[in-house]
C-alpha cells in the first residue's frame, strides 16, 4: 500500500481517539463554560521547512506555552507566554521560531487615535539563548513592525525583511531624532547578528500606502504604491520602473508575489462586477499583465513561504477544498481531504517537500482536533484538540437554506443542542461580524457555547456577506437596518415554520457588526426577541463613519468605501439603534472592551446612556485590557458568562415564559 493509501486507513482509526496532549476529555452532559469561553488549549501550530521540528501554542495545565517539539515529538523547549497576544507561528529553518504578537498601545496627542493595536515580532531560538524582539537594538526604529514580508537563507544565515516605522534625525541635532512619518521603511533584519540593513524606502504620505515583495537574494523586487485621493496605483520592479498601473477607487489592490518563477509578479485588483478579485501576472522587466485564473472563486491564495510564489489556492465553499499547481502537492492534498469524511479539513502549515502537514479538522462530533500527518508512513498523529470534550459533546451543525422577503435564497449554519430533538426549541439568533465576512458549519465557540445549554443557534449569511458572488455581496449595500436585517429575522421566521425553534423564546446576539444587528433587532425591529447581545457593536452609524474618517485622516479611498456600503444621501439616523432607544422592547445587556481600536468603546457606553435615559432596562460589561477581538482568556470568559447568564435570565431554555 503506498504512503497515501495507507494515510487514509491510518486516519479512520485514529480518529476515535479523544485524549490530546493537553488534557483527556471526561464525559459529561454539560461541559464548563471554560471549555468554550478560555483561548483555545491548541491555538496555532506550525512545522519546521525540513519537518523536523514542530511548533505548539496551547495550553499546559492552566498555563499557556509555546512548545517546540521534534520530529518524535519529544519536547526541546517551551516557554510560557501567558496573555500575550500571539498572531502568528514562523520558522526559519531549523534553528529558531518567530513569533508574531500585537498589543494595544496608548498614542500620543500628535496622533489621530487615542489607541493603536502594534505588531511585534518575537523570536525565539530553538537552542537556549534567551526570546529577543526584532528592531530590538535599534532606537531609531519604534512601534513594533510594520508588515513581515518574509524570510530568507543565504550562505547558512536566515534573515527577515519587515516594515519600521523610522525617527527622523531632528533638524540641527547631530543625536535626537523626532518622528516625522508613520510609513514604514523596509529593513532586513539578519537573525543571527541582529543587525538591520534598509533595503527600501517608505513612501512619505499617510494618506497613500506602499507595499513590497523581497526576492531570495534580499532585494526588493517590486513594489506596489496605492494613491488614495485619485485612487491610482502603480507597480514598479527593483529598478523603479512602471510595470503595470491602474485605478480603483476603494483601494484594495494587493501585491500577492511571484508567478511560478521570479520572472513574473502577481497582483490582485477587486472586481466590484464579479464580487472577487481579478489576479493578473505581469514580467518583471515590463511587458503586457495577463488574467490569471479568471473563472475561480477563491477564499484566499497559497504562498509558498521560501519562495513567495504562488502555489495555489482555496477554494470557496461551506468546507474548505484546495488546488495546487504542483501535481504531488494536489495528489496529498486530496489524499487528506478523504482521510477525514464529513469534517472540514484545513491545511494549516506544511515542510518543503509537502510530506508531512498539520492538518486541522471541525465537524459534527469533532471538538477541533489538530494532526501532524506524515505521508511517507501513511500515519496521522493527534498533536492536541483546541476544546476537551468528547465528540458526543459537540453541537451538531450544519447549512440550510431559506428565503428572505423579496425572494433572495440565504443560506445559514444551524447548530443543535447535543442530543436533543430539533422541535420548539430556544433560539440564539447569532449574526456575524463584518459584515463582509460569512459565517461556515465547524465549531464556533459562541454557538457550542448556548447550544450546550439547549438553545439552537442560527448564524445567517445574510445578503453582504461574502462567499456567495458579486450580486450577493453588493446586495448589502446601503442596507444596514433594513434588508440585511430582515434576512436575519427571515431566519428566524424559517426556524419556526419548520417547528425547529419556539417563536416565544428568541434572543438576538452578535459581536461588531453582529452587534449593530442585535441592538437593531430590538429598536428598528419589535416584537422578534426577548433580549439582545451586543459585543463590541456599533449603535451610532454616523459616528462610526465619521471616527474611521477622522482616524484616516479624511482618506478619500476609505470615504468612497464608507459611502458604497453604508449608501449615498441617506440619513444615517434612521438606521442607527442609538437614536430609537425609546422603542427598545427588551432587554440589551452590552459587552465592549476597553482596548478596542474598530469599534469604539464609545459606541457601548453611549448607548447604554441613552436606553437609560428612555427607561429601558439595560446592562453594560466592561472588559478592562480587551481588545476587539476578545483575545484574552480572561476576558473572553467573562463575556460568555455575562451573554450566557443574560440570555438564561430573559429566555430560559426551560418552560415558555410569559412576556
Amino acid at each position: 500500500m503506498s504512503g497515501i493509501g495507507r494515510l487514509r486507513a491510518a486516519v479512520v482509526s485514529v480518529l476515535l481517539l479523544t485524549a490530546t496532549v493537553f488534557c483527556v476529555a471526561t464525559a459529561r452532559a454539560m461541559p464548563p463554560l471554560e471549555i468554550y469561553g478560555n483561548l483555545p488549549g491548541l491555538e496555532m501550530a506550525a512545522i519546521s521547512p525540513s519537518g523536523n521540528h514542530v511548533a505548539i501554542l496551547g495550553r499546559v495545565g492552566t498555563d499557556r506555552k509555546v512548545l517546540l517539539l521534534d520530529q518524535g515529538s519529544k519536547l526541546i523547549r517551551h516557554v510560557s507566554v501567558g496573555d500575550i497576544k500571539i498572531r502568528g507561528l514562523y520558522w526559519a529553518g531549523d534553528e529558531m521560531l518567530l513569533i508574531e504578537r500585537s498589543n494595544t498601545t496608548v498614542l500620543g496627542p500628535s496622533f489621530t487615535a487615542n489607541k493603536a493595536e502594534l505588531t511585534g515580532m518575537m523570536v525565539l531560538p530553538v537552542m537556549g539563548d534567551r526570546v529577543w524582539q526584532i528592531f530590538e537594538k535599534h532606537d531609531s526604529i519604534t512601534g513594533g513592525i510594520r508588515g513581515f514580508y518574509g524570510l530568507n537563507q543565504r550562505n547558512g544565515k536566515w534573515f527577515g525583511y519587515f516594515g519600521g516605522i523610522t525617527l527622523d534625525r531632528a533638524l540641527g541635532s547631530m543625536s535626537g531624532r523626532v518622528l516625522q512619518s508613520t510609513d514604514p521603511v523596509l529593513y532586513e533584519v539578519d537573525l543571527q547578528t541582529r543587525d538591520v540593513k534598509k533595503i527600501a524606502a517608505r513612501i512619505d504620505d499617510q494618506m497613500n500606502w506602499r507595499t513590497w515583495l523581497v526576492d531570495q537574494d534580499g532585494n526588493m523586487a517590486a513594489a506596489l504604491d496605492y494613491f488614495s485621493a485619485r485612487g491610482t496605483w502603480i507597480l514598479r520592479n527593483g529598478n523603479r520602473d512602471e510595470i503595470a498601473s491602474g485605478t480603483h477607487p476603494l483601494g484594495g489592490i494587493g501585491l500577492i508575489g511571484f508567478g511560478s518563477s521570479s520572472d513574473t509578479v502577481i497582483y490582485s485588483v477587486p472586481d466590484t462586477e464579479r464580487g472577487a478579485d481579478r489576479w493578473f501576472e505581469v514580467p518583471i522587466t515590463g511587458g503586457g499583465a495577463k488574467e490569471i485564473l479568471s473563472d475561480i472563486a477563491s477564499a484566499y491564495r497559497i504562498i509558498d513561504p521560501q519562495t513567495r510564489s504562488l502555489i495555489g489556492y482555496q477554494v470557496e465553499g461551506d468546507r474548505p477544498s484546495y488546488h495546487f499547481f504542483d501535481p504531488h502537492r494536489q495528489k496529498v492534498a486530496n489524499a487528506v481531504l478523504k482521510a477525514f469524511p464529513g469534517v472540514s479539513v484545513h491545511l494549516m502549515d506544511w515542510n518543503d517537500v509537502f510530506d508531512r502537514l498539520i492538518v486541522k479538522t471541525e465537524g459534527v462530533g469533532d471538538p477541533v482536533t489538530w494532526w501532524i500527518v506524515d505521508v511517507k508512513t501513511g500515519k496521522a498523529n493527534i498533536l492536541g484538540t483546541s476544546h476537551p470534550m468528547t465528540g458526543d459533546d459537540v453541537g451538531p451543525m450544519k447549512m440550510i437554506q431559506y428565503k428572505a422577503g423579496d425572494g433572495l435564497d440565504i443560506a445559514a449554519v444551524l447548530t443543535l443542542p447535543p442530543g436533543a430533538a430539533a422541535r420548539n426549541l430556544p433560539v440564539v439568533v447569532l449574526p456575524h461580524g463584518g459584515p463582509a465576512s460569512r459565517d461556515y458549519p465547524g465549531f464556533d465557540w459562541w454557538a457550542q457555547a448556548f447550544a450546550s445549554r439547549g438553545y439552537a443557534v442560527l448564524q445567517p449569511n445574510f445578503r453582504g456577506s461574502t462567499g456567495y458572488g458579486a450580486d450577493f455581496e453588493r446586495a448589502g449595500d446601503g442596507q444596514w437596518g433594513r434588508a440585511m436585517q430582515t434576512d436575519i429575522s427571515d431566519g428566524l421566521a424559517y426556524l419556526v415554520q419548520q417547528g425547529i425553534a419556539d417563536p416565544k423564546r428568541a434572543c438576538i446576539m452578535g459581536a461588531s457588526y453582529g452587534g449593530y444587528a442585535a441592538l437593531a433587532g430590538v429598536t428598528l425591529q419589535q416584537g422578534l426577541y426577548r433580549c439582545a447581545v451586543s459585543v463590541a457593536g456599533v449603535s451610532d452609524v454616523a459616528k462610526m463613519a465619521r471616527t474611521e474618517l477622522e482616524e484616516s485622516r479624511q482618506n478619500r479611498a476609505i470615504r468612497r468605501a464608507l459611502k458604497q456600503e453604508l449608501g449615498s444621501g441617506r440619513d444615517l439616523s434612521a438606521v442607527s439603534p442609538i437614536r430609537h432607544a425609546e422603542r427598545a422592547d427588551a432587554p440589551v445587556l452590552l459587552v465592549h472592551g476597553k482596548d478596542d481600536t474598530v469599534v469604539l468603546y464609545d459606541q457601548s457606553n453611549d448607548m447604554g446612556d441613552a436606553l437609560r435615559r428612555a427607561g429601558k432596562p439595560v446592562e453594560m460589561v466592561t472588559l478592562d485590557g480587551e481588545d476587539h477581538w476578545l483575545s484574552k482568556s480572561e476576558t473572553r470568559l467573562a463575556m460568555l458568562k455575562a451573554a450566557l447568564a443574560f440570555v438564561e435570565k430573559h429566555n430560559p431554555p426551560g418552560p415558555v415564559p410569559t412576556r
